[in-house]
């Protein structure tokens, strides 16, 4: 409920929302109250994408199959599909979402995780979805997509854990 003041109005605590970006956040923490560290997983996702290379899919997060994946977005990218759907959200920057509908997709139904293809993909062209700050865009299943940036960028990918998910937990978990 908050403190009474001399006016009888309760008192509230102020707080201030600070967004990160790749060229300035805090590395943040976690404050534990009588447990462990070990834990917990806590990442900055613009620190792990500050120490990635481009295009590398690193996760940040996990909940059984499925992954948080942190990439640092820098040119243009390899094609790359999913047997299922994916969501890219902008976390910072400007980034172009090019999509095609595949002819034939090269991975089983079943496939888990998104891979790289290999050159360009035949199929229809299903457009272009420019994202800023915030702004998320849908990967279908079935399509192939790439990324494109005019400046480094930093996207967050919802998806399965696949053969390109890199776990790198001793690296990005608070330990002490």
């Amino acid at each position: 409920m908050g403190n009474p003041t001399k006016g009888g109005g309760v008192e509230h605590a102020s707080y201030t929302t600070k967004f990160g970006s790749l060229a300035s956040f805090d590395k943040g923490g976690v404050d534990l109250i009588n447990d462990d560290a070990r834990h917990y997983a806590f990442s900055n996702i613009f620190e792990v994408a500050s120490k990635s290379q481009p295009w590398e899919k690193v996760a940040v997060a996990k909940n059984f199959e499925y992954v948080l994946e942190v990439v640092r977005a820098e040119g243009t990218s390899p094609w790359s599909t999913a047997a299922h759907d994916q969501f890219a959200v902008c976390m910072d920057g400007a980034i172009t979402v090019e999509l095609v509908k595949l002819a034939d997709s090269p991975l089983a139904d079943d496939a888990e995780g998104s891979v790289t293809l290999g050159g360009e993909p035949e199929g229809a062209r299903m457009g272009k979805i420019h994202l800023r700050h915030g702004h998320q865009a849908l990967l279908p299943a079935g399509s192939a997509y790439r990324f494109v940036t005019a400046h480094p960028s930093v996207l967050m990918i919802q998806t399965i854990a696949g053969p390109e998910t890199q776990f790198r937990w001793a690296e990005i978990c608070q330990t002490v």
